[in-house]
């Protein structure tokens, strides 16, 4: 049962581990004279964020006993939706707010100071970049219910949560693993894979809230029938 929950909620976490701004911000991390401290701390703060509000979302839909009661069962059928029609919202958003031929799109501020923090502090950014983004946050959450919908014990539900954690940090585990293994060798490729994500952000982003804003409907349909 652990890995059928897992394997059901896997598109939400492959959907949290593809998130352009926090894998930018590693990366300059990672290629600054504090990588082997601050990439570690960043990818912590991430996979303890993502962990805590997956687990605490599984707990509250397993106790309300989402895999056997049909009231909450319907329940869980509305938060999917809902969360569907969110994403598809954010798709229309980040539509509009897409930048025009020929404009480079404005980077975040946090950019410039990435490379000064502290590891305290990046330990907590890591944590807020999982958890207080519009994206993925209510993954984290759907991630949590759809695990609970599985059915598997208490153990095993554990257990898928903490798979779906570490396949959501894939893309920030592995180059920090990367980083600690190869040292400097790692600066060219990474200095390219963020010149690339800064590039097409928009259009990744996009994509992605409408794959998910359907995905999500129509999960939340099945479970409504």
């Amino acid at each position: 049962m652990t890995w059928t929950a897992f394997g059901q909620s896997l598109p939400q976490a492959i959907a949290i581990a593809i998130s352009p701004i926090p894998i930018i911000m590693l990366i300059l991390m990672l290629v600054s004279s504090r990588a082997r401290t601050n990439g570690p701390m960043f990818a912590a703060g991430w996979l303890t964020g993502v962990f805590l509000v997956a687990a605490v979302s599984y707990a509250l839909s397993e106790s309300a006993d989402v895999a056997t009661d049909p009231t909450a069962a319907d329940g869980g059928s509305v938060i999917q939706m809902v969360l569907g029609v969110l994403f598809l919202a954010l798709a229309v958003r980040q539509w509009r707010q897409r930048p025009r031929p020929g404009v480079e799109s404005p980077q975040p501020k946090i950019f410039s100071a990435v490379d000064t923090l502290g590891p305290a502090k990046v330990l907590g950014l890591g944590f807020v970049a999982a958890t207080a983004n519009p994206k993925n946050l209510p993954l984290a959450i759907s991630g949590g219910v759809t695990i609970a919908e599985g059915g598997a014990t208490t153990a095993e539900g554990l257990l898928a949560v903490a798979l779906f954690s570490l396949a959501a940090s894939a893309t920030v585990l592995i180059p920090v693993l990367a980083v600690l293994v190869l040292g400097d060798r790692t600066k060219g490729p990474l200095d390219e894979l963020r010149i690339w994500l800064l590039a097409n952000n928009s259009t990744i982003m996009m994509i992605l809230f409408v794959v998910l804003g359907a995905k999500m409907l129509g999960s939340g349909l099945v479970l409504a029938s």
